[in-house]
């Protein structure tokens, strides 16, 4: 799936406009590209930033996390907590279930509440 598609599916999924979807999942994948144990050069998606250079994850708890993408997109929280579900509700659509398997079991720290119900497993 392109990010042009990817964005699209988000922007239904969240009810967000598709510009400030880009935004949001843009940051989404940025700072899980910051958490995955492993690096970014390894995304298993293919979806997180080329730009993003591998470095040492850094586990923080899902409202850091949060946090962090509403401050990287320009949103609030909440806002980046709908965005945040609706990426990752995508990606579980758009990748294979062993990919997005061994995205979720490289994130550090508590993703189950950010991932959704099913602790990230499609």
């Amino acid at each position: 799936m392109r990010f042009p598609l990817f964005v699209d599916a988000v922007s239904r999924r969240s009810g967000l406009s598709p510009e400030l979807s880009a935004v949001v999942a843009r940051a989404v994948l940025g700072t899980v590209a910051e958490r995955m144990t492993g690096g970014a050069s390894s995304d298993p998606t293919g979806y997180l930033p080329q730009e993003l250079s591998g470095g040492p994850a850094s586990p923080i708890a899902p409202e850091e996390f949060l946090r962090r993408v509403g401050e990287r997109a320009g949103v609030d929280e909440q806002t980046a907590g709908v965005g945040a579900a609706a990426v990752f509700a995508t990606l579980r659509e758009a990748v294979t279930v062993d990919e997005f398997r061994e995205l979720v079991a490289r994130l550090p720290g508590a993703a189950g509440p950010i991932l959704g119900p099913d602790d990230g497993h499609p």
